[in-house]
């Protein structure tokens, strides 16, 4: 299938193999499924209603080969999205954009884009809850970062500044939350902890 995005470019699907090894850190889950199955526990338990945004994509060519097997031949997608997940937990909106980097030593933030950053801006100014989620895949380390530190990261870069955040800058103004089973990846015990004024 050919995937585009707007202005042409080839959207290539990364192909992930998962360990057959035991993998202690995360039992060999992407970091993606961790939150997914994070969500699916809130949801089951009636704690909070948080889902993955689907990806709009226009589809261009299709070909029917039979009625039963229509094939997706081409397709774009639609317009740049904007952050991973939003939902609902104790009547406040909850936004929020999850990456990983292979870096031991600093996050980089060519893996933003500036429309998800304003959007950001956005939820926080309407008064949602906004963060990001980083994982450091090397040591299995998951931070919450405040969607307000986080904007002032992105702020320093485009004024000149650092192309990355320091993973000692994350240890300082985020909030480590470790790998647990039921949920996996509990960042609704981190909004508790820095809402409950207003939650």
């Amino acid at each position: 299938m050919d995937i585009r995005y707007p202005g042409g470019k080839k959207f290539r699907l990364q192909n992930r193999e998962i360990s057959q090894k035991p993998d202690y850190g995360n039992r060999g889950m992407t970091f993606e499924e961790d939150i997914n199955v994070s969500n699916q526990y809130y949801l089951t338990n009636g704690i909070a209603v948080i889902h993955k945004k689907p990806t709009p994509i226009q589809i261009v060519d299709v070909d029917y080969p039979k009625r039963s097997a229509a094939k997706i031949k081409e397709a774009y997608f639609k317009t740049p999205s904007t952050t991973d997940y939003n939902g609902v937990y104790k009547g406040r909106y909850i936004d929020f954009e999850a990456k990983e980097t292979k870096s031991e030593t600093s996050f980089p933030l060519k893996n933003f884009h500036e429309h998800q950053v304003v959007h950001m801006k956005n939820i926080l100014h309407c008064g949602g809850i906004s963060f990001v989620l980083i994982r450091f895949s090397v040591t299995d380390e998951v931070y919450f970062l405040e969607g307000d530190k986080f904007i002032n990261f992105w702020e320093r870069m485009k004024n000149g500044g650092r192309k990355s955040i320091q993973k000692g800058e994350i240890v300082q103004f985020g909030h480590r939350i470790s790998i647990g089973i039921r949920p996996r990846i509990d960042y609704i015990r981190v909004i508790e902890s820095l809402y409950k004024e207003i939650l």
